[in-house]
């Protein structure tokens, strides 16, 4: 009898998907100045805005699926897992915090051998404008950016936990990003990430993100032709994809992923709109 799991890989194996599609991904501008992007309320179902220009380039986006066993964390900044979830309603704040942050805490500790995970947060995004501001969620990001950057990660966990903050800071700490689907198979807005092998440390742009109440701070990303970007086709329910978007280690291993969801020229145009969660996570290792 077929798991839930293996009845997606019989279904993925049967269909025929692309070894690459070619679509714009957005970057930013290397100008020299300082960015900002203002962002517009929870659920307002408006576009957030810039000081700057996008600059849109088409790209290579490499489907990752026949080498999701090689992609790891750790080398390219991201990876593809099969994580089944027992939420039945991502929607409902009680299951989120009750159900899901203690399987996503579990998650991370087995994958990166993480003595504590702290999840701080969570994003539902909503790839229809109507039904995320009647919902009151967040569209997706159609621009290549990282959640944190070398200032604004280590001064998250201190706004998080002030009296810890020196004696976590003083090992390894990192932060990644869980991403789900919550609406089934994903056939639109699919999230594109970039190789970190394949990117130099001055292709990321400090930029201030201006709340109502604060400024944030995160990279976007410049362009440059070596850039290697990775998507997963059909990512189901059953799967998760791991982004970290910091790492303290500067041992050459990954420490920002840039990534971006995509407009896919193969979708189909009655295809549904894209609903994602994703959850926010430190990592804090004891050596």
């Amino acid at each position: 009898m077929l798991t839930t799991i293996d009845s997606h890989r019989e279904t993925k194996a049967a269909r025929v998907q692309p070894d690459h599609v070619e679509a714009d991904i957005i970057y930013t501008p290397d100008d020299g100045r300082r960015h900002q992007v203002f962002i517009q309320p929870m659920g307002s179902g408006k576009l957030n805005e810039r000081s700057h220009p996008d600059t849109p380039v088409r790209v290579h986006i490499h489907n990752g699926r026949p080498h999701r066993a090689a992609i790891n964390i750790e080398e390219h900044g991201f990876a593809l897992l099969d994580a089944p979830s027992k939420v039945t309603d991502f929607f409902d704040n009680e299951q989120i915090e009750q159900v899901y942050y203690p399987e996503v805490e579990a998650l991370l500790k087995a994958e990166t051998g993480a003595s504590r995970v702290i999840i701080f947060d969570h994003t539902i995004r909503i790839d229809d404008g109507d039904r995320s501001s009647e919902l009151g969620q967040r569209l997706p990001v159609r621009r290549a950016h990282v959640d944190y950057t070398v200032k604004s990660g280590p001064q998250r966990v201190r706004d998080l936990v002030p009296d810890e903050a020196d004696d976590l800071l003083s090992r390894r700490v990192s932060e990644i990003n869980v991403w789900r689907s919550i609406a089934g198979t994903v056939e639109r807005a699919p999230l594109a990430v970039a190789e970190a092998p394949s990117i130099a440390f001055e292709d990321l742009i400090a930029t201030d993100l201006v709340y109502d109440d604060r400024v944030g701070e995160i990279y976007e990303f410049a362009h440059k032709p070596q850039h290697r970007w990775t998507y997963f086709p059909d990512m189901t329910q059953d799967e998760v994809l791991l982004l970290k978007s910091y790492d303290s280690a500067t041992d050459g291993r990954a420490r920002f992923t840039p990534h971006t969801a995509f407009d896919d020229p193969t979708t189909r145009p009655a295809a549904k709109a894209r609903e994602s969660i994703e959850v926010r996570a430190f990592l804090f290792f004891d050596d």
